[in-house]
């Protein structure tokens, strides 16, 4: 269960918090313009979760051929959850993310690379601070062709030794996403700010895009 955590370190008082922080009222001018339903259409979606989506939906976007990414709910079975119930444990739901991306431009199979790349496949049930089955690892499905992708990398995975602990990741089939409210849209980049961001967040994000430069959009995109 995510829990607002405040540590104070001598005379510095430096606070952590994790990733549920700030309130609804706190972030109702901070949303920036999306794609249009209409535009998005025309890309192929992809489905992940891997821990607080604030960081995962900052991963994605930095990827060429990723054209938005939502922050959102799945892999559970209640309808309608909001981020009350799922970060504080309250259904089946993991946070996730849904990817709309250029097949012309990445593939899927590069998704996933992505996906294992920016964090660790190996902590059940658990992601840097954030603690509970909310934050487990979880890479979805919509076919044959997406699930033997996700297999097969894991094997190389797991044959190559990559990580010293079993891959804890669940491959699942796809079956609904609910976008989570809208002031967890573009959460890095309307809140840089943040504690949790400023720690956590952009760390993750730049151990990632030190490991995968050549995956990266050019800084104009």
């Amino acid at each position: 269960m995510r829990l607002l955590q405040i540590i104070l370190v001598g005379v510095l008082g430096l606070t952590t918090i994790s990733c549920q922080s700030k309130t609804k009222s706190q972030q109702k001018n901070e949303i920036i313009a999306k794609l249009t339903p209409s535009e998005l259409q025309q890309y192929e979606t992809a489905y992940f979760a891997s821990g607080c989506f604030w960081c995962v939906e900052a991963v994605f976007e930095s990827v060429k051929g990723v054209k938005e990414v939502v922050s959102g709910y799945s892999g559970g079975k209640e309808k309608n959850p909001t981020y009350e119930q799922v970060g504080y444990g309250r259904t089946t739901h993991a946070e996730a993310v849904e990817v709309y991306y250029d097949p012309k431009v990445i593939s899927f199979e590069t998704l996933v690379k992505v996906f294992f790349g920016s964090h660790d496949p190996t902590t059940l049930n658990r992601q840097g601070p954030d603690k509970g089955a909310q934050y487990r690892s979880i890479a979805f499905y919509k076919n044959d062709s997406e699930k033997k992708i996700i297999n097969d990398y894991i094997s190389i995975l797991e044959k190559e030794k990559v990580y010293s602990d079993p891959i804890t990741t669940e491959v699942k089939p796809f079956t609904i996403f609910y976008k989570a409210e809208d002031y967890h849209q573009d959460y890095e980049k309307n809140n840089p700010n943040n504690s949790y961001i400023r720690n956590v967040s952009v760390p993750r994000l730049k151990r990632f895009q030190a490991k995968f430069p050549d995956l990266l959009k050019d800084k104009s995109h």
